[in-house]
């Protein structure tokens, strides 16, 4: 029983995170040098399949949240980040200042156009530019680039909010952690024997 209790490290998921793209850039760079014509050779099917993994993930995790985040910002409905302040910082009825309700609004419009300046930027370079540069955009940079948005906004609320709310990166995670974990609950109701 202790074991289920005992916090999970994020560690082997970060490492596996930064080096699958890794390797697929690895790859893609390294078979560069296959020919392509009528009758692929096998290092040209292994780099179609690698330039293929790299794409279809790329662009359909950029969709999936552009698309996510958007929705949560029609009439009628909380943006995802207020949301998400309201849980960490509501009071006793789940209230939040106004001014933090109005900032995490704008974070979301402000992370739907990374996620949209992302896939037009990756479909752009795929099309126009050569291999390698293209998945050097997607697979080498694609973390630091969502790093260095984080980095600006915390930033820009310091500034920008009069009392910010400062919470670690671990604190952060452990929230979005356990928000996951009950909405699995909720969607796999163990039966009653």
């Amino acid at each position: 029983m202790q074991g289920a209790t005992a916090a999970r490290t994020p560690l082997p998921a970060v490492l596996m995170l930064c080096t699958i793209p890794v390797l697929l850039h690895i790859a893609i760079v390294t078979t560069a040098h296959f020919r392509t014509g009528p009758a692929p050779d096998l290092g040209t099917l292994f780099k179609f399949c690698f330039v293929t993994a790299s794409a279809i993930t790329h662009w359909g995790i950029y969709t999936s949240l552009l698309i996510t985040f958007a929705l949560t910002l029609r009439p009628g409905h909380e943006a995802l980040i207020t949301a998400m302040a309201r849980k960490m910082h509501g009071n006793i009825h789940g209230g939040i200042e106004e001014e933090l309700a109005q900032y995490t609004r704008r974070v979301t419009i402000a992370w739907c156009g990374f996620f949209a300046l992302q896939l037009a930027t990756s479909i752009t370079l795929f099309w126009v530019a050569p291999l390698v540069i293209w998945s050097f955009f997607v697979n080498i940079l694609d973390i630091p680039l969502v790093a260095t948005m984080f980095l600006a906004e915390y930033c820009v609320r310091l500034r920008v909010l009069r009392n910010p709310p400062r919470h670690s990166f671990s604190v952060i995670l452990k929230m979005i952690g356990d928000s996951a974990g009950k909405n699995a609950v909720h969607a796999n109701p163990a039966r009653p024997d």
